[in-house]
């Protein structure tokens, strides 16, 4: 079953900035930041007075996607950049990419929800286009969906849920969520 939002609404880059900013972003004194490259995480620092979530050629998807790893972040790792996790860009070996797909696991199910929220089908991403090991998407894609149950059933983190229940309201998309409205389940 695909889900359509109530209305026609595109979503814009712009309204997903404002958004962004109003539901947390002014609260937590970070800014989504359309980048040209690779996406990254930047810490307040001497010259720039708010933190930045970068996020890839001013793309929805990506953007949406780096508001999932910040959403899951503590306070400690948000004055680190990229969050100090452990990153081993495209090109993983099957080791590599085994260890790359756990960690994104609950970003992937979070950015899942504010696809929904905005009325985007979500695409799972396993971000190895170039390595030595092909990965299984299916396999994938069913952890991040386990993920997603648990969050529909015990809440999302608290920062996820405010830009959710934002996004939803924006874009008209009923809300808070049920199982029904997310894409059929890949088998």
């Amino acid at each position: 079953m695909q889900f359509c939002r109530k209305k026609s609404i595109e979503p814009k880059i712009e309204d997903l900035t404002h958004l962004f900013f109003e539901s947390v972003g002014h609260k937590y004194n970070t800014r989504l930041i359309k980048g040209s490259d690779e996406p990254i995480y930047l810490p307040a620092n001497k010259n720039v007075a708010y933190h930045q979530i970068v996020f890839a050629h001013g793309f929805y998807t990506s953007a949406l996607h780096e508001i999932a790893h910040w959403c899951l972040a503590g306070e400690k790792r948000r004055l680190l950049e990229d969050y100090g996790y452990w990153y081993c860009p495209d090109g993983r070996d099957q080791v590599q990419q085994n260890k790359f797909e756990q960690v994104e696991i609950k970003p992937q199910a979070i950015e899942w929800c504010l696809s929904v929220a905005s009325g985007l089908t979500f695409k799972v991403s396993c971000d190895n286009l170039n390595g030595s090991y092909t990965p299984d998407r299916h396999v994938f894609r069913a952890k991040i969906y386990q993920q997603l149950t648990y969050y529909l059933s015990t809440g999302l983190p608290a920062r996820a849920e405010l830009i959710c229940q934002a996004l939803a309201e924006f874009y008209q998309i009923s809300y808070p969520f049920s199982l029904s409205q997310f894409n059929e389940f890949e088998r």
